[in-house]
């Protein structure tokens, strides 16, 4: 298990080393699952990032296009300009309410999967690129990737978000997993994006039953046969429904629950809304889990 980790980001930039990073969702979407389009104004965005770097937010994941199961696609030229503004009032904000020279800038995240968004995003400030499809749904994806060097989400999804909930299917969906990741590593570092600057998602209910989250969750630890940094986002999401019945609005005690656990077991990114509640959780999840070594037992006595 990882103590700390290091992740490499656009520019040569180094985040950590840290017990856990805090990824804050930023939606600048009107058909938002979880806030259902109340940031959708650049304006308010913004100031809803700003508040997630207050909270401790590491990075900030701005995404224009919801990808939930049966979203409707957007188009490239209305996800920039539902992105693009966001990016560039948050970039270069100071996080965790510090004076500029005791702080780094916000560390900002865009979650695309076309190339002509990320590249845009990056040029206008953004530092990762959070991409659901692993360059496989825009094949110049992997293009962008490898000029710009940024930080790299690796996540698994089956199919688009469209019709990746139709009967989703595996022989082992761990293993599975895995050798995708292993295949899509492949393409990504062939194309010029260094392995220190990807981390990987399982993509938590991107065409999966729910007896698959919970056989990907339970397991989580096989993937670190990896070396990568471990990268969850279960945040408020269905799965809290269909395990215990709960509307988007009461799930926020189930998924800290979910984030205690898996900091327990090795996961050190969480993708959240709630940046507050999270950054307490994996605070006393760290404490409790350091230790120092404990006195020896005494021999037993020998019986010769």
């Amino acid at each position: 298990m990882q103590e700390r980790i290091f992740w490499n980001v656009t520019g040569g930039r180094v985040l950590g080393p840290a017990p856990f990073f805090v990824v804050g969702i930023v939606n600048a979407t009107p058909d938002s699952f979880y806030d259902g389009g109340r940031h959708d104004a650049p304006e308010a965005a913004v100031a809803h990032g700003r508040r997630l770097l207050a909270e401790g937010a590491a990075v900030l994941d701005v995404g224009g296009e919801s990808t939930r199961p049966g979203a409707e696609a957007v188009c490239a030229e209305r996800e920039m300009d539902r992105v693009l503004p966001v990016v560039r009032g948050l970039a270069g904000h100071i996080g965790h309410g510090q004076p500029p020279d005791a702080a780094p800038r916000a560390v900002i995240s865009v979650d695309t999967f076309k190339a002509r968004v990320a590249a845009a995003a990056l040029d206008a400030g953004a530092a990762v690129v959070n991409d659901i499809s692993a360059c496989r749904f825009d094949p110049e994806l992997l293009d962008v990737v490898g000029q710009y060097k940024p930080g790299y989400v690796l996540m698994h999804s089956l199919g688009r978000p469209g019709t990746m909930q139709r009967d989703p299917r595996y022989a082992d969906v761990v293993h599975d997993i895995v050798a995708f990741f292993e295949e899509r590593l492949r393409a990504l570092t062939g194309a010029g994006l260094p392995e220190e600057n990807i981390v990987i998602d399982p993509g938590i209910g991107f065409g999966k039953t729910l007896e698959h989250n919970l056989d990907i969750l339970r397991n989580i630890e096989a993937f670190g046969v990896l070396g990568l940094p471990l990268y969850v986002g279960l945040s408020n999401k269905s799965m809290f429904q269909q395990l215990l019945g709960l509307p988007v609005a009461g799930r926020g005690g189930a998924t800290q629950a979910a984030v205690a656990v898996l900091a327990s077991r090795g996961v050190r990114i969480h993708r959240v809304h709630d940046v507050a509640a999270t950054v307490q959780t994996l605070t006393v999840a760290e404490a409790l889990r350091a230790r120092r070594p404990g006195p020896k037992a005494p021999e037993a006595p020998s019986r010769d």
